[in-house]
This record gives structure tokens, sequence and C-alpha cells, in this order.
């Protein structure tokens, strides 16, 4: 088990820096503290689904990608480290290959919405799609692995199925795009 906190603040932030887990200090508005930030975020914005009354395998599956962005959090607060691995992408592939079986093709755009859970499902594939760019800019001048971009590209990429799945389970229904509005 890693460092207990016995005090909160530490006052070694107030100059605008902060520690990286290496050890080494960093502006907190670097790329790298940027990219672990929005990771973090992203892991917040599902909790707010997991608030939600959603189905058990819905459930199952968010918890385990929570410990999976806190790993990727630290693999990007550590640099070097490495915490996400192929066989994490492959399961979220595996995921997502089995909630989008029974969905319905899509014909047409789908606006974020859909009940509580779909949409905080919509609002946690935003942040992970923002967390994605930042992971590839802090890519473009440091060491970042590969495996980390992906992952958080297949998220999103579930997290956007699941929020159909959640869009269907809780009866409101997928809010569907209407390109024709202004016509009449």
């Amino acid at each position: 088990m890693g460092n207990r906190l016995t005090k909160i603040y530490t006052k070694t932030g107030d100059d605008g820096s902060t520690g990286l887990g290496d050890g080494s200090r960093v502006s907190k508005d670097s790329a790298r503290v940027t990219a672990y930030g929005t990771v973090d975020e992203a892991n917040s914005a599902i909790g707010l689904i997991l608030a939600c009354d959603i189905p058990q395998d819905v459930r199952d599956l968010l918890v385990s990608v929570q410990h999976h962005l806190f790993d990727l959090g630290g693999e990007l607060c550590i640099p070097g480290h490495a915490a996400i691995f192929d066989a994490d992408i492959d399961h979220l592939e595996q995921q997502l290959d089995a909630f989008n079986a029974d969905l319905p093709a899509l014909k047409d755009f789908i606006l974020p919405g859909g009940g509580m859970a779909a949409s905080h499902c919509h609002l946690a594939r935003t942040i992970s799609r923002r967390a994605e760019r930042e992971v590839v800019t802090l890519s473009r001048h440091d060491a970042v692995r590969p495996e980390a971009i992906r992952y958080l590209n297949r998220l999103s990429d579930l997290l956007f199925v699941l929020a159909r799945v959640l869009a269907r389970a809780s009866g409101h229904g997928e809010v569907l795009w209407n390109h024709d509005r202004r016509k009449s």
C-alpha cells in the first residue's frame, strides 16, 4: 500500500508547482499535469454515472474503468511508468462490441441526453475525448506510451455506446439530431 496522507495540505504547491510521482516538480499548468488532471476529471464524471440507477453489468464495467483511469493517471504522473496495457484496451473493445451488438444501427446523429445516466455518460465521453487530446499534446514533447492514447480513444467510444444503452434502459430513449428542424 502507498503512503497514507495524514495532512491534506502541504503548501508546497503555493508557488504554482506540483510534484510528479518520480519526485520532480513541474508547473501546475504543464502538459503532463493537464493530461492527468483531465483523466481524473473523466474518472469523476464516471462517478456521476455510477451515482445513477444503472444496470449492474454497466456498473461493474464502469467501476473497472475507474480503476484503469486511476492507473492511467499514475502512468502519466510518473514519467516512464507503465500501467495501461494492450489487454486493458482489448477488454474495452470486447465490452464495446458486446454492448453495441444489441443496439440498432445508427442512422442519425445522437444529441447528448436520454435521461440522467445517459447524459452523464455523454459528459464523461466528451471529457475522455479531451483527455485523449491532452495526452496527444503531451506526447508531442514528452514520452507517452501509445497504450495511454489508445485506451482513452476506446473509452470514449465505449462511453458513447453506453450512453445509448442507458438512454434505452431508462425509457427516455435516444435524442436524435433533427437536421430538418429549420425547414418548418
